[in-house]
């Protein structure tokens, strides 16, 4: 399935275009997310609004990765956008915050499987010279929704209600699914699903070839959940107003976007580690400027440069991972990357909004600890690569 030269073929068109309303779609909400719970009487619980999220998309991996591999890619993301859907409409029904609570570990099913199926998809009709660029591509347009989502929620909200802008997150991912369904599946062999391909062994659930990738990704992603959950409170401290809060999102996006693809070409020809190594050390800049940030200008900058940073690491671990697992278990090795994100973040949520605990003064201590477990990570690139694979008795 990849052996023309050009990735831009209709179907790669096509999967990005499903990636940007995918994104839009579940990150339109994030910004209101944490008023709507206090308003429900849950403030003190913010760090659960990204937490439960990752933990149900945690879980849901090792499903869409044996799925991926055994019913077909595009069946797996159509449950995940679906998911979206069905979501959006649920939202404005909730009344007390354990169901909200209910629902935001219901929603995590959606990045569970979307995303794996995504890049599933996307090694099989790239060439495999070209994987780092072709992530930075598809990158680029799922951060476009990313930043899309956060800035113009809000403001739908301001405008119509949160009702209508839960309601539009629907809209949006009944569109990713609908160009889904005329997608060509790129499977081979693929089978019918039955419920005994939900039985889960302990070999469905991690890949241990692709071990050094989600070491690295779990140490670096900590930072990006303490940013979900803190930045919107640190935007509205230092002086921006209610209808921009997700500013920090949508400045971080846009600066990632052409990075990403300077990151895939440089990680296709220079190597993934050594790009991989600069972008852990990029981390922890980010993360130093953020923990110090007190005015306007202090928090642009700080978007810029965490934006620039994530914008090196991620597709390159995505293309590193897909290098590093077999054809037949690319799900399963995708899931495992996704595992270790879904921990990196979901801690880094918990913890910083338990060190935050809605005071100000708290969220520098968060992004610092971010900042070491991010050198860590580069110290890992450095000197921990042949320990992993000793541990797991990897093989070439």
């Amino acid at each position: 399935m990849a052996e023309q030269k050009s990735i831009f073929s209709l179907q790669f068109c096509l999967l990005c275009l499903s990636s940007l309303l995918f994104f839009s779609s579940f990150n339109m909400i994030v910004p209101d997310l944490y008023d709507y719970l206090t308003s429900l009487g849950g403030g003190e619980l913010k760090g659960l609004v990204i937490s439960l999220f990752t933990v149900t998309a945690g879980l849901s991996r090792p499903f869409s990765g044996k799925l991926s591999d055994t019913i077909g890619r595009i069946p797996v993301m159509i449950f995940g956008a679906g998911v979206c859907f069905v979501v959006g409409f649920l939202y404005p029904m909730l009344g007390t915050v354990w169901a909200f609570l209910l629902l935001r570990f219901l929603h995590g099913f959606s990045t569970g499987f979307k995303p794996t199926g995504t890049a599933a998809y996307l090694a099989d009709i790239v060439p495999k010279h070209r994987r780092g660029e072709a992530m930075g591509y598809s990158g680029l347009f799922g951060s476009l929704g990313m930043a899309a989502g956060p800035s113009f929620g809000p403001m739908i909200t301001e405008q119509f209600g949160l009702d209508v802008m839960f309601y539009s997150s629907s809209a949006l991912a009944i569109l990713s699914v609908l160009i889904l369904v005329g997608m060509k599946e790129t499977l081979l062999n693929k089978q019918k699903f039955s419920l005994e391909l939900l039985k889960i062994n302990k070999s469905d659930i991690f890949e241990p070839r692709v071990i050094n990738p989600s070491i690295l990704f779990l140490l670096t992603s900590f930072s990006f959940g303490a940013a979900l959950t803190l930045m919107p409170d640190l935007t509205i401290s230092i002086g921006f107003d209610q209808g921009n809060k997700g500013i920090f999102f949508t400045i971080f996006v846009f600066s990632s976007l052409l990075i990403r693809i300077l990151a895939g070409k440089a990680s296709d020809k220079y190597g993934r580690v050594i790009v991989l190594k600069w972008a852990a050390l990029a981390i922890v800049v980010a993360d130093l400027m953020v923990a110090f940030t007190h005015t306007e200008f202090m928090l642009i900058a700080s978007s810029i440069a965490f934006g620039i940073a994530v914008g090196l690491n991620t597709p390159t671990i995505y293309a590193w991972t897909i290098d590093l697992s077999h054809d037949e278990k690319r799900g399963k090795g995708l899931a495992t990357m996704y595992i270790a994100l879904e921990i990196g973040i979901g801690l880094g949520a918990f913890s910083a909004g338990f060190i935050y605990a809605n005071e100000i003064e708290n969220l520098r201590n968060a992004f610092i600890v971010s900042a070491i477990l991010s050198f860590l990570g580069f110290l890992f690139l450095n000197f921990g690569l042949n320990w992993g694979n000793k541990l797991f008795k990897v093989q070439d």
